[in-house]
Parts: C-alpha cells; sequence; structure tokens
C-alpha cells in the first residue's frame, strides 16, 4: 500500500543511509536552457505529426509523396498545385495549404530555438568542450551539461552511462554474467540525442583517421551497424563523463600511457590540467 505516511517513512529510511545517491539539484540558469530544449522537442513532435496528417489526407485522395521531411516539403505545394488530386475541391486545399503555412511556422520556432542554444553554448565553457567529441553538435552539448548537472556524483563513466541507459541490462548470478538488452533507462531526450550522434560519428568514420574512427571502422566491420551505434553512444556516454567530471577535453587520436585496472573505464579524452 501506497501513502503519503509510507512515503516520508521510505524517504527518511533513505536519508539514512551512507551510500545512498541522491538526484543533484539544477541550477535556475540550467532549467532556463531546459525550457527551450522542451519548446524545441514539443515544435519538433507537432511538426511531426502534422506532416503525417497531411500526407494521410493526400493519400485519402491518392496522392503519395515520398517519405523524409524534406522530400514533403519539395512536393506537397506542387501535387496541390498541379491539381492532381482533382476530387479536392477549393475548401479542403486551403485547409490543406493552411497546415503548410503552419509547417513553415513550426520550422522558424525550431530555427529561433537552434539559435538560443547555439548562443548559449558559445558562453558555456563546459558545453564547448562537449562539443569538441566527433558527432556531438550544439544541441547535444547544450543538453547535456543542463541535464546532468554535477557529474561528479558519478563514480565513473560506467555508472554515467547505466544512468542513461546505454548500457545492458543484466541478470547475472552464480559467477555467470548474462548480458540483456540495452536498458533505455534514464532521460529519454538526452540519450536519443547521444544516439544521433552516435550514427553522425559511425557514418563519417570512414573519412577520419584518427584512433577513435579507425576503431569504429574496426568495429562495425566485426559486429555490424546496430551493434557499432550502441557501442559509439555508450563510448560517448563515458567521454561526457569524463569532460565533465573531470574537466578534462576530447583528444580523438589519445593512447593511454597505461593499461587501466580491471573494472575501470578508459575514455579518449586527454585532461587540460
Amino acid at each position: 500500500m501506497k501513502n503519503d505516511r509510507l512515503d516520508a517513512e521510505a524517504i527518511c529510511e533513505a536519508a539514512s543511509r551512507p551510500h545512498m545517491r541522491f538526484v543533484a539539484v539544477k541550477t535556475a540558469d540550467q532549467q532556463n536552457v531546459l525550457v527551450v530544449h522542451r519548446m524545441r522537442s514539443g515544435f519538433v513532435e507537432e511538426r511531426t505529426a502534422l506532416v503525417n496528417r497531411l500526407r494521410g489526407e493526400l493519400v485519402e485522395f491518392g496522392v503519395f509523396l515520398p517519405q523524409g521531411i524534406d522530400a514533403f516539403r519539395a512536393h506537397f505545394v506542387e501535387a496541390l498545385e498541379d491539381g492532381t488530386p482533382t476530387e479536392l475541391n477549393g475548401v479542403a486545399r486551403t485547409a490543406l495549404l493552411r497546415g503548410w503555412n503552419h509547417i513553415q511556422a513550426l520550422d522558424q520556432q525550431i530555427i529561433w530555438c537552434d539559435a538560443q542554444i547555439a548562443a548559449q553554448v558559445k558562453h558555456d565553457s563546459n558545453a564547448q568542450r562537449v562539443i569538441a567529441v566527433i558527432g556531438i553538435g550544439p544541441l547535444t552539448a547544450s543538453a547535456a551539461v543542463a541535464t546532468v548537472g554535477d557529474a561528479r556524483l558519478f563514480n565513473n563513466g560506467r555508472q554515467f552511462a547505466a544512468w542513461l541507459g546505454t548500457v545492458p541490462k543484466q541478470a547475472s548470478s552464480g559467477g555467470k554474467t548474462r548480458l540483456g538488452r540495452i536498458t533505455k533507462q534514464g532521460n529519454t531526450y538526452l540519450r536519443t540525442l547521444l544516439f544521433q550522434g552516435a550514427r553522425s560519428a559511425v557514418t563519417s568514420a570512414h573519412r577520419r583517421t584518427d584512433r577513435l574512427s579507425r576503431w569504429i571502422v574496426q568495429l562495425q566491420a566485426r559486429v555490424g551497424w546496430y551493434r557499432t551505434l550502441v557501442a559509439v553512444a555508450n563510448k560517448h556516454a563515458r567521454i561526457l563523463w569524463a569532460i565533465l567530471a573531470k574537466g578534462e577535453r576530447f583528444d580523438p587520436s589519445y593512447v593511454p600511457t597505461r593499461l587501466a585496472p580491471a573494472g575501470r573505464d578508459t575514455v579518449t579524452a586527454r585532461s587540460d590540467r
């Protein structure tokens, strides 16, 4: 049974535990940055829904547009002006064009949010170090700095990656390690951005010659695209922890001078101190 009295008792019990980890309280500046991110995410979701709605309405009249928002932009107005859907009357065409105008307005809102985020990143030293990681842009850098808070609350990059949900779920027992699917726990927005950044890093890895890119190319040849994508997202999470918790700078060609002890994390980052 759950009630306020039991919740308060559980909180007091948790607070008395010496090894209990608590969520860091975000500053007002971090909350302000996250407001812009949440508004942008909402605009993107609304635009996607509207594009699908307009595409579906045209399908009812036998008009099939190519997949992808860029292809939709290129063919939507042309499909209406050419009179392809002959059974569409003037009111229906006007309604679809009003939806098209709303998509353009949403594009402008998203562009404004991107500009605000880019301006914030330019004045944030932590975000500047994060943006140097291959595959991570201003959007991910800003979201990481604002969402994580104090990365020193995590003992190592492995804990941070587990908090983001980029590691496999464990069902180990009796000395046998059993790894399952990726947990997908933690902050969905930041994890999604990390996977988008990993996709960019994997796609362009063959054009670079640094140590990290060579590792990505070799890993993809060995385990395939999707597993490499998860591995790079996990690698990025651990690099982010080293940057935010230790003040390190990213170096894609960094080679560790000594082997890390068992259970310790090795990240391709170099200290600037």
